[in-house]
């Protein structure tokens, strides 16, 4: 038994999936990237007049990607407190690792509620529009 989750807040999928699905007082949610709902356009990112990506705020991006997590587990009954382990993504884990350690850390302080946690760098991010991504996060939630 199991019901997918559609959040009405969170920025939506980029692709034919669900937010998130529970089975039994497990919640797994979909990979969730920094778009902001309603909008291609990604948190941080910088692009020129010929829609080309200049830089772009690596904090930014996780910082939203924390905000449709929260989101998704909001709709789905659910809490922060409640995510038991991260699975998170970055493409460029040189230029990004300190950065992304330090937001990371904010969000989940060392405890003994810190869920555990996997990183891999990968080569490019799905995003639903013309501007790359740099961080998406998928997460597992128990009660």
């Amino acid at each position: 038994m199991s019901d997918s989750i559609r959040s009405t807040t969170a920025a939506e999928p980029v692709g034919p999936y669900p937010h998130a699905r529970r089975v039994g007082n497990m919640l797994f949610l979909s990979g969730i990237g920094p778009r902001v709902r309603g909008s291609r356009a990604i948190p941080g990112a910088v692009v020129g007049p010929d829609g080309a990506l200049i830089d772009y705020s690596i904090e930014a991006e996780i910082r939203s990607c924390f905000d449709n997590i929260r989101a998704v587990l909001a709709d789905a009954g659910m809490a922060w407190e409640n995510i038991v382990d991260c699975q998170c993504f970055l493409t460029d884990m040189k230029r990004d690792w300190r950065d992304y350690n330090r937001v990371y850390a904010e969000y989940f302080p060392p405890g003994p509620g810190q869920p555990t946690r996997t990183t891999v760098e990968v080569s490019c991010l799905p995003t639903g529009g013309d501007t790359p991504i740099h961080f998406e996060i998928k997460v597992i939630a128990a009660r």
